[in-house]
């Protein structure tokens, strides 16, 4: 089976040590990216670390696919224990950082420990570099990546950074890449900030063994440089009203299911801003969104459709320029737009303040700084619903997406049994309930399509492949790329969900914390059929037969 190449590239930046580790085992058993980095988590991070600890460790890692130069494979995976749901978290990002990391030989980044000062790391493939950077701290994003310019010729393709949001150990903040290309659930920004780890910068001419079969990969090239989805001119925000009109977009923090204004803040309205095409290393889809508004200067790549839903329908704003100019505070402070936005949607419900875009971005701002109320808001809406008097909208304590669980109930099930909480892209159950594939209406009956679903999505953050490409990177052709069955490339994503849920079980995180904080039909059976279906016991815990350890033993690094 095809798989990643190269070592494990552990940085001990308490002991300012690089140690490189052969895991050709691991990228046997689990390929790399999203699935490699949870084994590694798995069996490295004690079960009983602090998120904020040095013993916590946070995991960058490439798929085979990185080594190509196909369309939709500019991504990359990250995984740690999370500040906000207080168990393992994975996210990725597009842009144009993987090929860089390959560059560097290695397949895993593993940054451990934590620092007195304040790091930059450089890692080529020649070495590794600790950088002290005082006159970075409080710095945004793209202050990060104007130094790296000025004073390495780094571009903002070589970087990941936090910005001050990290730093704070926001507990939503993200790790950004190329300036607006964002780690954003979870909370991994605070990670690396808990390190001291200001920014982390790849570059080198490495070319490890991986040979891509070709067809499919010009193939898939040359009908992503043809096609006329929408979504190429709109981004996801081309289905915003389609959802707001037929399903439910969640409104002034829960109360409504509609939104007046959507089509102000919908696709036509974000490509009337569109100014030139966007895209992610070596795709030909070309679906970002480089926006600009000229009578006011605020220029932002995006919004994409969770940002029109959380700095937009859900705080009750619908001028998409508002929207703008909260999605490029957020890239520029490194925090995640949905937590970031529905939190401030709950301080706006606690304030009767829904519509006021001016102080939805005044507080968006002293979160990331951790100024008044914003130090209370920074903590997300789990921990700060009762100060607020607002209903706790988070599952695991991750706040919801756009889809609407209250009405995509399949949707809804998956938030419920979710290992990271109310993501959206841990299953793909809202694309079969819009497109009517699936009933919307009803739990029952669902569980063996939402494994497979949850296994699926695992696989395709291990290749690794953007979730938008599915109608190119078919199942057919993924068993010709990988080289194996769909169904072996489904187990290895059913190995990655387990490992994920048996970490968190020996946290503590069980049957318990499996749920919603709104009523659907029949959830506690559902529930139940999940359970069976993926062979967990009846409490929503994975049995201990079923967990054996294949990463090498992690060193003294955060002991």
């Amino acid at each position: 089976m095809l798989h990643a190449e190269g070592p494990l590239l552990t940085v001990d930046v308490g002991a300012r040590t690089a140690t490189e580790t052969t895991i050709d085992g691991v990228l046997e058993d689990y390929v790399g990216g999203r699935a490699a980095a949870t084994a590694l988590a798995h069996d490295r991070i004690p079960f009983d670390a602090e998120p904020f600890g040095p013993e916590n460790r946070a995991y960058l890692a490439t798929g085979p696919l990185q080594q190509s130069q196909m369309s939709f494979t500019g991504r990359m995976n990250m995984t740690g224990l999370s500040p906000l749901t207080d168990g393992l978290v994975s996210t990725n990002a597009g842009g144009y950082l993987s090929r860089n990391f390959v560059g560097t030989g290695i397949s895993v980044l593993e940054v451990a420990g934590a620092s007195d000062e304040l790091l930059a790391v450089h890692v080529t493939d020649e070495g590794v570099e600790f950088e002290e950077v005082p006159e970075l701290e409080g710095a945004t994003v793209p202050e990060v990546s104007d130094y790296m310019d000025a004073q390495h010729g780094l571009g903002p393709d070589n970087c990941i950074a936090i910005g001050p949001a990290g730093e704070n150990r926001v507990r939503f903040a993200s790790v950004m890449t190329f300036d607006s290309r964002a780690f954003g659930r979870g909370g991994l920004g605070a990670v690396l900030g808990s390190k001291n780890v200001k920014c982390v910068t790849f570059e080198g001419d490495a070319t490890p063994p991986v040979e891509i079969p070709n067809p499919p990969e010009m193939e898939i090239h040359r009908e992503a440089a043809q096609s006329d989805d929408r979504m190429r001119r709109q981004g996801t925000t081309g289905s915003t009203e389609f959802i707001n009109d037929n399903f439910s977009l969640p409104t002034r923090y829960f109360q409504d299911y509609r939104f007046e204004r959507a089509a102000d803040i919908g696709g036509d309205a974000v490509e009337a801003k569109k100014y030139k095409k966007g895209a992610c290393s070596a795709c030909a889809y070309a679906c970002k969104l480089p926006t600009r508004d000229e009578e006011s200067g605020v220029e932002t790549e995006g919004p994409e459709f969770e940002t029109v839903y959380a700095f937009g329908s859900s705080q009750g704003v619908g001028d998409i320029v508002d929207v703008m100019r909260a999605n490029e505070l957020c890239d520029s402070l490194g925090m995640d737009t949905i937590s970031a936005g529905v939190t401030v949607a709950a301080y706006l419900a606690s304030e009767d303040e829904f519509g006021n875009a001016e102080l939805a971005q005044e507080v968006t701002e002293k979160i990331a700084y951790r100024e008044g109320i914003g130090d209370t808001l920074a903590e997300g809406v789990d921990r700060v619903h009762d100060d607020l008097g607002v209903d706790n909208y988070t599952v695991k304590g991750m706040e919801f997406a756009a889809h609407d669980g209250r009405v995509l109930h399949g949707q809804g099930l998956s938030y419920a049994v979710a290992n990271r909480g109310a993501d959206h892209m841990y299953a793909g159950m809202l694309s079969l309930e819009y497109s009517g594939e699936l009933d919307p209406e009803g739990t029952l009956g669902k569980a063996e399509t939402l494994v497979r679903e949850e296994n699926a999505a695992a696989f395709r953050d291990t290749g690794i492949v953007c979730a938008f490409g599915s109608d190119y990177v078919t199942d057919e052709r993924l068993e010709t790329l990988f080289d194996a069955d769909h169904d072996d490339l489904l187990e290895i994503g059913a190995r990655t969900v387990r490992l994920e849920r048996h970490f968190n079980n020996r946290r503590g995180i069980d049957r318990n914390e499996d749920g919603l904080p709104y009523e659907i039909p029949d959830l506690e059976d559902a529930i139940a059929e999940y359970y069976a279906a993926r062979g967990l016991n009846d409490d929503g815990t994975v049995p201990e037969a079923e967990i054996e350890p294949v990463a090498p033993p992690a060193g003294s690094a955060g002991d």
